[in-house]
C-alpha cells in the first residue's frame, strides 16, 4: 500500500479506537477490509481516494463477488468504506462519499439442512433403554411426524394429543392454533411414553412431556436430549430440533409436491417462507438427474464422431 493511502487509514483506526471506543477486534476487522480496499485503490490509474467514484466502487464490489465473497461480507466491506469516507469528510481529506448509494448484492438464502430419510429411520428405530429414552423417542417421533417447532412441542399438554383420532392440537406463532395429523410410529411412541409418564409426573401436572423432576420439559433440555440421542445411536450429523422440522417439510414436499399443504402443516403465514423447501427439493431432483440422465452423467466418454 502506498504511503499516501496508509496514513489516512492509520488516522481512521486511531479515531475508531480512541474516540469511538471500538474494540480491538472491531478495529482489526476495519483494518483488514480497508487495507484490501486501499490495495485496490493503489492499483487504479489515479490512486487517489478523492478520485474514487461510485462507478469505481461498483467495479470493486463486482471484483469482491468474483473473488467469492458473499453478500454479507461485501456489505461489511461497504460499511467500512462508508465509515472511512465519513471520517475523511470530517477531516477534510475528501469532498464526497462515493459509497453512500452503493449496495451489496443480496445474500443468498442459506438453505436449511435436512437429514437423510434412511438415517432418520435408523435413528428412530433404535430401542429406548429407559423411561427417559422412551420419552425422548416419543418427542423425536412426534416432531418429525408432524413438523412441530421446538416451542410448540414443549408447550403441549396432555389434552393436546388425540391418540384415537391420530391428531395433535398445536398453538403456534401469534397464538394461532392448528390441528396436525400424527403418524403411526409417533402414536406408538406416545402410547409407550404415556404408559411410563405417571411414574415421573406428579398428579395435576398437565404438561405432556415432563423432566426427571416431574415439571414441564424445557426447550433446552429437548435440544440436549436430541443431541445426546444422536451421539448414542451413531448419527452421521449433529441432531437438533429444527433439523427434524426441516426434514419433515422437505420429505413431505419431495413425496407430495404440494407446497400449500406443507405450508399449512408447518404453520407458515407466508408461502414464501415455505418455498425454501422447493430449493431443497430441486437439489434432490438435480442430483437424481445428474446420476440418471445419460447425457448428464459426468465422467462418461465425451468423445465420438465429429
Amino acid at each position: 500500500m502506498v504511503a499516501a493511502l496508509s496514513e489516512p487509514l492509520d488516522r481512521f483506526l486511531r479515531y475508531l479506537s480512541s474516540e469511538k471506543r471500538h474494540s480491538p477486534r472491531t478495529c482489526s476487522s476495519y483494518r483488514d477490509d480497508l487495507k484490501r480496499f486501499l490495495d485496490w485503490v493503489g492499483q487504479q490509474p489515479a490512486p487517489d481516494l478523492q478520485a474514487i467514484t461510485g462507478h469505481d466502487l461498483r467495479r470493486y464490489v463486482a471484483l469482491l463477488s468474483r473473488q467469492g465473497l458473499g453478500g454479507r461480507s461485501i456489505a461489511r466491506h461497504l460499511s467500512a468504506i462508508r465509515g472511512f469516507y465519513e471520517f475523511l469528510l470530517r477531516e477534510r481529506l475528501a469532498t464526497d462519499n462515493p459509497a453512500l448509494d452503493i449496495r451489496a448484492p443480496k445474500a443468498g438464502r442459506r438453505l436449511p439442512r435436512v437429514a437423510d430419510v434412511d438415517q432418520l429411520s435408523h435413528l428412530l428405530d433404535a430401542t429406548p433403554d429407559d423411561p427417559l429414552e422412551i420419552r425422548d423417542l416419543s418427542i423425536f417421533e412426534l416432531m418429525y411426524s408432524s413438523g412441530l417447532r421446538l416451542s410448540e412441542l414443549a408447550g403441549l399438554d396432555l389434552h393436546s394429543v388425540d391418540l384415537r383420532g391420530g391428531e395433535v392440537r398445536v398453538l403456534g406463532k401469534g397464538s394461532k392454533e392448528r390441528i396436525l395429523p400424527v403418524g403411526r410410529k409417533a402414536l406408538e411412541a406416545l402410547e409407550s411414553w404415556l404408559g411410563v409418564r405417571p411414574a415421573m409426573a406428579p398428579e395435576g401436572e398437565n404438561a405432556l412431556f415432563v423432566s426427571r423432576r416431574g415439571d414441564r420439559l424445557s426447550t433446552r433440555s429437548i435440544q440436549s436430549r436430541l443431541s445426546r440421542w444422536g451421539l448414542a445411536k451413531g448419527a452421521d450429523q449433529r441432531l437438533y430440533p429444527h433439523l427434524l422440522r426441516h426434514s419433515f417439510a422437505s420429505h413431505m414436499l419431495e413425496s407430495s409436491g404440494d407446497l400449500r399443504a406443507v405450508q399449512e402443516l408447518l404453520g407458515h403465514a407466508d408461502i414464501a417462507t415455505t418455498q425454501v423447501y422447493t430449493h431443497l427439493d430441486f437439489q434432490h431432483l438435480a442430483k437424481v438427474y445428474d446420476h440418471s440422465h445419460p447425457r448428464a452423467r459426468r465422467g462418461r466418454n465425451k468423445g465420438g464422431d465429429s
